[in-house]
């Protein structure tokens, strides 16, 4: 089938789209997360946390035949930097010491939301291919600086490669469940060298003898006051680093009315004087569903993701039990594959969290600036690969895979 035979559409909002014709294409991608889900990418939009007001300006750029969609990309005009992850200031700083501007540019990816997975959705390689051709020809056309593709799944990376974009590599931290699965949170800590074990009971210890209890909710069962609770959370958490947050209120109530499977709530709790009261939250992405594409059950693609934590009083290592203890013992019970922990955060790797090498894409419109780039693209890749083997050293793991 030849690249002619497709119609290129790019649509400036989510409800031009079909949410069944994009959540289908989605589910039969490799790596799929509820973050690139339509009624994500609605919310996002119809909430104002990415809208051009917050410099997010979203245009879907999609590939058809006839009336049936082949593949399709969310991608975002930015005016800034915040937001992405992976860092690009040094970038932008260069091209505005020389009078070039760096913005808007063109970045693909779940805003605020640095999880890998699926970004060019495609219903094969072939396809998946001609929509990165499509993307850089009309970034070109709108004389955007550049585009950058953030927390890409290998089969993105492959594409984009092939098509001559730039790869840069991160690390983040996750948690990988054993084959079959522990049996309890004994049996993973068991898995890890006596000095780490040691650690993590004696902070466990810390939350418990200071009264806090904790329950989870998923889905509907989450209440409106467990939601009303965990945002005051999530704000404090941000103003009290002198940022006001990504996410409104709005977009999170949108989340419980339209995608509730896909979240999970830990609410710490601390009785005092006979009146048991909140003092913390964390709230956990989920994959709702592990049937595959074909139809065969999946427990791989069983994946939490940790998002957001708060509170309204500080207790020595509730941080710890709130984000990963609770979080982990919760994927151990219901048989799940893996937990990822966000970006950054070495601190990581003593809860068992081990490094993970991540990838984005990027494409540079000037000639001279991507030359620049691409040298110093290949120093910081050495530089990560000395990394990951210095980190694969400090395992917590008692018998860590080679």
């Amino acid at each position: 089938m030849s690249a002619t035979d497709y119609v290129i559409r790019v649509l400036d909002s989510p409800l031009q789209l079909d949410a069944d014709a994009w959540n289908s294409l989605l589910a039969q991608q490799p790596n799929a997360s509820p973050f690139m889900r339509h009624e994500y990418l609605a919310a996002l939009h119809q909430s104002g946390s990415a809208t051009p007001a917050s410099g997010w300006t979203l245009r879907l750029v999609t590939l058809w035949l006839g009336e049936v969609l082949q593949a399709g990309c969310a991608l975002y005009l930015k005016s800034h930097s915040y937001g992405e992850y992976v860092f690009d200031w040094a970038w932008a700083n260069a091209y505005q010491q020389h009078g070039v501007p760096y913005y808007p540019k063109a970045v693909i990816a779940a805003p605020f939301t640095p999880v890998p997975g699926a970004r060019l959705l495609a219903r094969d390689a072939a396809t998946r291919k001609l929509l990165v051709q499509a993307v850089v020809a009309w970034c070109d056309e709108q004389e955007l600086s550049s585009l950058h593709v953030l927390f890409a799944n290998q089969e993105d990376v492959d594409a984009c490669a092939e098509a001559n974009l730039m790869l840069r590599h991160t690390v983040q931290f996750h948690w990988t469940n054993t084959s079959p699965g522990y049996q309890s949170f004994d049996d993973f800590l068991a898995s890890m060298a006596q000095e780490k074990r040691k650690k993590i009971r004696q902070e466990r210890r810390k939350v418990a003898d200071a009264g806090i209890r904790f329950r989870w909710s998923r889905g509907r069962d989450i209440t409106q006051q467990d939601w009303d609770f965990f945002y005051s959370c999530y704000e404090r958490t941000y103003y009290e680093h002198g940022n006001a947050p990504y996410l409104s209120r709005d977009f999170f109530q949108r989340m419980a009315d339209t995608m509730p499977e896909n979240w999970l709530l830990f609410v710490a709790e601390r009785e005092t004087a006979g009146v048991v009261k909140p003092v913390a939250t964390s709230l956990i992405a989920i994959s709702a569903d592990n049937t595959c594409a074909n139809g065969t059950n999946n427990t791989q693609s069983m994946v939490a993701y940790g998002r957001y934590w708060g509170a309204v009083e500080r207790v020595d290592c509730l941080h710890f039990e709130a984000c990963y203890y609770q979080p982990l013992a919760w994927c151990i019970e219901h048989g799940f594959a893996r937990f990822e922990g966000g970006a950054q955060g070495e601190h990581k790797m003593a809860r068992a969290l081990l490094p993970v090498k991540t990838t984005s894409a990027h494409w540079l419109a000037h000639p001279a600036f991507a030359d620049a780039v691409e040298r110093f693209l290949e120093r910081e890749g050495a530089g990560i690969a000395g990394y990951m083997d210095e980190l694969a050293q400090r395992s917590p793991l008692k018998n860590p895979k080679p």
